[in-house]
């Protein structure tokens, strides 16, 4: 079972609106059958990715002067083209990725309705004018291309969350180099293959394929970026902006975090388990949103647990494709050795697995791993104070919602938090106390939209927010005008 499309290792990167080889190439495995691949994929030499960057350099005045009508129809039709072949490419994706067929699909949908969203944006550009305090002086405030913007997107949302940096900065006018994550080329290849269509000028778009250490560095590194765009982990991301800063480059970085749903003690128990379920597993729990930090009031903690395992047991694991399949498989061997490894810390630690923690043998050969639950677990415990990346929550039982709040504010991190409870009160406490930068009431904390701002708060973020007209603070310059006009 897998997806028959394959690729040439000759039509893996992208410069300068021409498809290149590399230097290497690397095998995509498919982690749901790892005796399987997707193809063969080219890997950018420090040289190309310098061209790529010149190439940008180059088109990018004539992009943001392009008519306003046109960039429109270009955004629109990589939207709807998206979407169109959302099936497809969403197979594609969950074999590479390993998320479950829906999620693949829900992913390459939601990436179509980004450049779609983004498409309205070009024609709501719209500036300020004011009156000068100086008598027949007029002020005019527009704003203009940011410039050259590398995009440095990840894995776990490989067409998603590219979109929602790719799109905005064409949108605004800049041109575009990005960098996908080394284990998901497909995926990147094809969304370029759609952009390609819609003849943009050449060099207003490249795709560099390639490890963090010779694409990424030269990259964040070139004085010739105007911007770079990051969504990964705190450690790189501190990489990113220290090397950015020497240039004085401007930089926007979405990394880590630790979030948390509290259940209250008036919780409706099957709302809190759903959300448990979404927010902490589907997904393999391999996203920065998810809630691998589980807070429940003492008296409502073993209903809450009892039904909760009870769910877990339920759920289906097995190859992305497979049907009915809640969580398919890690996304690759490094990663699920490391999710072991936190579950003998935590174990060592004192906690005991209410569920899962199983490694588990299928049909296929794949990274398969139980949800997995941890009971009677601490906050300040590591395995709830770093970024686990796994299908694994802990139960951290606390007295009342102040120390509820106080536990979810307890940690370096802060994108999101969520509650589940039925008094306004609470919510409203919730929502005004968190210290994070997206707060969910009833809802799992993983899942936002499109066209609202994202991000978090400590270091979960830094820079502008992303998505929605918010984008437009990090993607663009504004410029300041006074006009007399004799």
């Amino acid at each position: 079972m897998g997806f028959k499309m394959t690729f040439s290792a000759e039509k893996s990167l992208y410069i300068n609106g021409e498809w290149h080889s590399g230097t290497s190439t690397k095998t995509n495995i498919n982690p749901s059958d790892i005796t399987s691949s997707l193809g063969e994929f080219s890997q950018a030499s420090k040289q190309q990715v310098v061209d790529a960057i010149e190439a940008a350099r180059h088109a990018q005045p004539q992009w943001e002067h392009t008519p306003l009508e046109q960039k429109q129809r270009v955004l629109q039709g990589i939207g709807d083209e998206l979407i169109a072949r959302c099936d497809e490419l969403g197979k594609l994706l969950s074999c590479e990725e390993g998320k479950p067929f829906a999620e693949g699909r829900g992913e390459i949908y939601r990436a179509g309705q980004f450049f779609q969203y983004f498409a309205g944006e070009v024609l709501r550009q719209m500036g300020d004018i004011a009156e000068s305090v100086r008598p027949g002086v007029s002020v005019e405030v527009t704003r203009e291309a940011l410039g050259v913007v590398a995009v440095i997107s990840p894995w776990n949302f490989p067409t998603a969350t590219a979109a929602w940096k790719i799109a905005p900065a064409l949108a605004f006018g800049n041109s575009v180099i990005w960098k996908p994550a080394n284990l998901t080329p497909a995926s990147a290849v094809a969304l370029t293959e759609i952009i390609h269509r819609q003849g943009l000028p050449a060099g207003t778009f490249n795709l560099v394929l390639g490890s963090g250490a010779e694409v990424g560095n030269t990259l964040i590194n070139s004085a010739d970026i105007d911007g770079v765009s990051f969504t990964g982990s705190v450690d790189t991301g501190r990489k990113v902006a220290t090397a950015t800063a020497a240039n004085f480059v401007r930089c926007q970085l979405e990394m880590g975090s630790k979030n948390a749903l509290v259940i209250a003690d008036d919780a409706d128990i099957n709302i809190a388990v759903e959300a448990t379920i979404m927010g902490s597993f589907s997904g393999a729990g391999q996203k920065c949103t998810a809630s691998s930090r589980l807070v429940v009031l003492d008296s409502i903690h073993d209903e809450y647990v009892d039904a909760l395992i009870k769910r877990m047991a339920g759920l289906k694991v097995g190859h992305a494709l497979s049907e009915g399949v809640f969580m398919g498989p890690i996304v690759d061997k490094t990663q699920l050795d490391a999710n072991f490894d936190w579950l003998d810390k935590a174990k060592a630690q004192g906690a005991s697995v209410g569920f899962g923690g199983e490694r588990l043998t299928l049909e296929h050969e794949g990274y398969y791993m139980s949800p997995t639950l941890l009971l009677e677990t601490e906050n300040s415990w590591s395995v709830n104070q770093e970024e686990v990346f796994a299908p694994m929550a802990s139960i951290i039982r606390v007295n009342n919602l102040d120390e509820a709040i106080a536990t979810v504010n307890d940690t370096r991190f802060g994108l999101t938090g969520g509650i589940i409870t039925q008094s306004l009160r609470s919510s409203a406490m919730f929502k005004q106390q968190a210290q994070t930068g997206c707060v969910m009431v009833n809802l799992p904390t993983a899942g936002t939209d499109y066209h609202v701002p994202f991000g978090g708060r400590k270091e979960s973020s830094f820079g502008p927010r992303e998505q929605g007209q918010y984008a437009k603070e990090f993607y663009t310059i504004v410029k300041t005008t006074y006009l007399r006009p004799y």
